[in-house]
């Protein structure tokens, strides 16, 4: 079985499963800290790009049923599983199951694994959420990402460490895009739950540093700002037609994090 949450020698080879917006940048991050990072792809063309970065490229196809791939890929202190369902796909309620396949390939061979998730198991409830609060997921995605945490949790009942991501935002993902030039946008008011990139990677640096596995993480700016007021900013900063927002406070939610500062001390560097 995978170890318990007992605090192991330093951290040093990190398998990062999953590869693309969030990984690839996590994956270069503990190059630079000189980790041994194993990254996987389903990609036969991008092994070249991980080898180029100094990741040891592994070939990895998973499935509801099964996982095809080398073993010695599993074999690290930590994995991190970076893979997030495909939304309006026939393959979002198969999530779950390939979490499973993929927790039953760890086994002996990952010491701890890290299940990278979203706030989106969180409903816009028009309150304050946090680590401590109840789930209560109103989309599909949401859904399929819970029941892949509670299949988590059922596995590794000591063991299991959660970080969920509230919004995405960085490189190639410039929120100024996101409502330019659009009018009648409801729900002007609402407060934003975002993190950038460089944020999402550090709490997940931090996490290593800390070996503070066995606990689930809100990675969530400390910063939330009317969604009108951001875009807005967003929009001009970046040069693009500002949008207009209906000023409204219509199902909104404020991702808070304990943890993280409790635990980790990450202090943030991008303001939201």
């Amino acid at each position: 079985m995978i170890e318990n949450n007992e605090k192991n020698s330093k951290v040093q080879t990190v398998s990062i499963l999953g590869c693309g917006w969030f990984g690839m940048a996590l994956a270069k991050k503990l190059i630079k800290l000189n980790y041994t990072v194993k990254g996987s792809t389903t990609s036969q063309e991008k092994l070249a790009i991980l080898q180029a970065e100094h990741i040891q490229p592994f070939l990895v196809n998973f499935t509801a049923e099964s996982i095809v791939a080398d073993a010695t890929f599993f074999e690290a202190d930590v994995l991190f599983i970076c893979i997030p369902p495909k939304r309006n796909s026939n393959e979002l309620l198969d999530y779950p199951k390939k979490i499973n396949s993929i927790l039953a390939a760890a086994e002996n061979r990952s010491k701890q694994v890290v299940l990278i998730s979203s706030t989106s198991v969180y409903a816009d409830e028009n309150k304050t959420v946090n680590e401590n609060g109840e789930t209560a997921p109103d989309t599909d995605s949401g859904k399929v990402v819970l029941a892949a945490e509670i299949s988590f949790k059922e596995r590794l009942p000591v063991n299991c460490t959660i970080i969920r991501f509230a919004g995405l935002i960085g490189p190639d993902r410039n929120p100024g895009r996101f409502f330019a030039g659009k009018s009648n946008i409801p729900n002007g008011l609402a407060p934003v739950n975002l993190i950038h990139q460089t944020d999402a990677v550090g709490i997940a640096v931090k996490l290593l540093e800390k070996q503070a596995f066995g606990k689930t993480y809100h990675a969530c700016s400390p910063n939330h700002p009317a969604k009108m007021d951001f875009y807005v900013e967003a929009a001009k900063t970046s040069g693009l037609a500002v949008p207009e927002f209906i000023k409204e406070k219509k199902n909104w939610k404020i991702v808070e994090s304990l943890n993280v500062p409790e635990f980790l001390g990450y202090e943030f560097e991008v303001v939201i």
